[in-house]
């Protein structure tokens, strides 16, 4: 029988492999985890962690300078310390990393830090410090090596008039004004941060709407908020170039009719989408197979290659670190020899932190039509309900989309100030077998924002109480 270093080695420590090297040194196994730079991955070090420590600070000052109006607080010489509020977004994260690694001590997790390349179906060769290399080998390996911002030909970010979300996320200043390409999650989130901060801001978006993967009428009210803030918002808008002058930006922009216009701005976010960390770590000699960059695995997380898995978003959409925990957390159990169940990916929240924030699960309206189904929509705005209106945060609602025939949730969109937080109910209802009338049916404590969800289904089963 083959000897090995470890019975598990987990290329790469974000929010799929950290998780994955975890559940499998608690299931008893030998486990060493590969990283190049600190634990936690874009997550906790560049991405979901820290932007929200971010969007807080945007969130509190908006607070603050509506407090004399609305909240009856004064005050004297509001200011804001750019710096403080960047540093403090890096010290969360550092301290959500120092997290992680007291976990790997505590499970006995050898890290090992370096670049990993996989040498055979059971090694890794890993270039450490000063070039010097060594060879690990392991009964099996999990391949977490994640994705990174996509970038448009020819504009590298300069962390000036070029950003990716890690540029955005350190600047030393609030820039005047900023172009946003790509309205999806990341896009939108920054475009809320900055313009919160005073920041002129432009988003640019090819599709109908922005956040395209919602629910059509979350993304329009969405829009219609936005723009009532003072945002410039471009839709089913191209961007054919950008032309980068000593003080501003220049992004030309042309609508689906042909017009063309210049964006000019002091800076320029380049948000649309991410691609996989595949190269240069040698799946191609194993025979490790890719569909449009991303590798191939089931159910179970397992390549084409025994033995072999990959996990997070080296494998594909949805793009999201609580995909990757999880399917980090199926390939430990399967390899281990346990029989875990699958993950449901037709009932994963997804959630955008802007205010007001936006979350979804399951079904949108337009993808019920689209596949015949029959539904019921029931839809509950926050205008009317009293923990929205004490609160001061009235915009938004909740919308269900329920099967006439069965009754079933199909699926939940939001968009309001906890949405976020909210999604979770129907996430959980739907994996349980929830119906409308069942949560219609189902007490939920006053005041709160979850009586939103009860309030949404009560009108898609036609006895609303508060509306």
């Amino acid at each position: 029988m083959a000897s090995f270093d470890f019975d598990v080695i987990v290329l790469g420590g974000g929010p799929g492999g950290y998780p994955a090297a975890i559940r499998s040194a608690q299931l008893g196994m030998k486990t060493a985890c590969i990283e190049r730079d600190r634990l936690g991955g874009i997550c906790l070090n560049w991405g979901c962690i820290p932007t929200k420590a971010l969007l807080k600070n945007a969130e509190i000052y908006h607070t603050m300078q509506n407090a004399p109006e609305e909240w009856g607080l004064a005050y004297d010489n509001l200011r804001v310390d750019f710096t403080r509020v960047i540093k403090r977004s890096r010290d969360v994260s550092d301290r959500v990393v120092k997290g992680i690694e007291f976990l790997f001590r505590k499970n006995k997790i050898e890290s090992i830090k370096g670049f990993g390349v996989l040498t055979g179906k059971n090694s890794i060769e890993v270039t450490e410090g000063e070039g010097k290399k060594r060879t690990v080998t392991a009964k099996n390996i999990v391949i977490a090596t994640g994705a990174r911002a996509k970038q448009l030909p020819n504009l590298k970010p300069d962390g000036k008039q070029v950003l990716s979300s890690t540029e955005a996320m350190i600047m030393d200043h609030i820039p005047e004004s900023m172009t946003v390409i790509g309205a999806g999650a990341i896009g939108m989130e920054f475009a809320y941060f900055y313009q919160r901060f005073g920041t002129k801001v432009s988003v640019v978006e090819m599709m109908p709407n922005i956040l395209p993967v919602e629910d059509t009428e979350v993304s329009t009210e969405l829009e219609k908020i936005y723009k009532r803030q003072g945002y410039q918002i471009f839709t089913k808008h191209k961007m054919n170039g950008v032309k980068l002058e000593k003080k501003s930006t220049k992004v030309e922009i042309e609508s689906e009719d042909g017009k063309k216009q210049t964006l000019e701005a002091e800076c320029v976010l380049v948000a649309i989408g991410v691609q996989a960390n595949t190269e240069s770590i040698g799946l191609e000699k194993l025979g490790i197979t890719m569909t449009k960059g991303f590798i191939d695995v089931d159910e179970y997380m397992r390549t084409p290659v025994e033995g072999i898995y990959a996990v997070g978003d080296v494998a594909g959409p949805p793009w999201l670190a609580h995909v990757a925990t999880h399917e980090g957390i199926i390939a430990a159990e399967h390899l281990a020899g346990h029989h875990p169940q699958p993950l449901d990916y037709d009932n994963i929240p997804g959630c955008t932190y802007c205010q007001p924030q936006v979350a979804s699960t399951g079904m949108t309206e337009r993808a019920a039509k689209q596949a015949g189904i029959e539904y019921k929509v029931g839809k509950f705005p926050f205008t009317a309900l009293g923990k929205a209106r004490a609160m001061g945060e009235t915009d938004g609602f909740v919308k269900l989309v329920i099967g006439t025939k069965y009754d079933e949730i199909l699926g939940a969109h939001i968009i309001g100030n906890e949405a976020a937080e909210m999604i979770e109910e129907i996430v959980v209802g739907r994996a349980h077998g929830a119906t409308g009338l069942s949560i219609t049916k189902t007490i939920h404590p006053h005041p709160t924002w979850s009586e939103a969800v009860m309030e949404a289904a009560s009108v898609a089963e036609g006895e609303p109480i508060h509306l």
